[in-house]
């Protein structure tokens, strides 16, 4: 079988992270991601999945490649070289990299004012940017699909608290879905926004978790739908089912990822259940 080639953007961590294992889990795929401040992890990633490439061969097996790229979303001539770089046509896209309420301080280092054209520039310009690129390979070829991360804040529902600029980014990368599902109506090219909610991962720690003490932690999660977080590898399985032939149903999607918080917003916002009000 002709291996197909993923690129999943944001892949050293979290749900890229996730999203990277469960594709290298399958025989037919040739994984590709980028990472930007996590070059560590990046390669102990593709070290630790190479290790199995070679189990496989052993065995007679044969597994797709797993690459790992340097790419700054966002960043124009990082754009370029990503795609001067990658060893063959991407397949499949999932625009994953982002950053939260508190992440972005690590790319917003200047006025108060260029916190909100971060979010802009790495959450909604960089995937538009990164579509542009590769979408006209797909349509070429006949097959793609698109799967954009959003969240179902800005998504879905609206949560106060979190940077205003957070929400609206993803609230672009979803118009951005919508839109372009509109010109691929008829294209073989299919996409989605998945909009996940409360994630175990370390933006989701850093904007939200980090800040509470052992006690307000446990109640805060007490509160969530199902009273968990959600764990990287959920999100992972859905984006996996997106990328096979029986998704088209779905294209133009703006999928509720959250476990039912983006139904029920008053979990995470309001008071806790049984609390009397003061």
């Amino acid at each position: 079988m002709t291996k197909r080639n993923v690129l999943v953007t944001g892949g050293s961590a979290g749900i890229g992270r996730a999203c990277v294992e469960r594709f290298a889990r399958e025989p037919d795929w040739n994984v590709w991601f980028t990472y930007r401040q996590g070059a560590a992890r990046a390669a102990e990633l593709v070290a630790r999945l190479g290790e199995r490439e070679r189990e496989a061969e052993g065995k007679g097996e044969r597994l797709g490649e797993v690459r790992a790229f340097p790419f700054a979303q966002g960043d124009w001539e990082s754009h370029q070289r990503l795609c001067a770089e990658l060893p063959g046509p991407v397949d499949v896209l999932v625009n994953n990299a982002a950053v939260g309420s508190k992440t972005v301080e690590r790319y917003a280092t200047g006025p108060a004012h260029t916190t909100a054209s971060a979010f802009f520039q790495i959450n909604a310009v960089g995937p538009l940017w990164l579509i542009e690129q590769l979408l006209p390979g797909m349509r070429e070829r006949g097959r793609g699909k698109i799967v954009n991360i959003a969240s179902v804040g800005g998504g879905i529902g609206q949560f106060p608290g979190f940077h205003p600029a957070d929400g609206m980014s993803k609230a672009a990368l979803t118009y951005l879905t919508r839109h372009l599902a509109a010109d691929l109506a008829h294209s073989p090219v299919h996409v989605f926004a998945l909009c996940p909610g409360a994630v175990e991962t370390g933006m989701f720690e850093a904007s939200t978790l980090a800040a509470l003490s052992p006690e307000g932690r446990a109640a805060f999660t007490a509160r969530l739908p199902q009273g968990r977080l959600i764990e990287p590898e959920e999100i992972a399985e859905l984006v996996w089912w997106l990328a096979g032939a029986h998704s088209a149903a779905l294209h133009g999607a703006v999928i509720d990822a959250s476990m039912g918080l983006g139904v029920h917003p008053g979990l995470l916002t309001g008071r806790p259940a049984g609390e009397e009000e003061r």
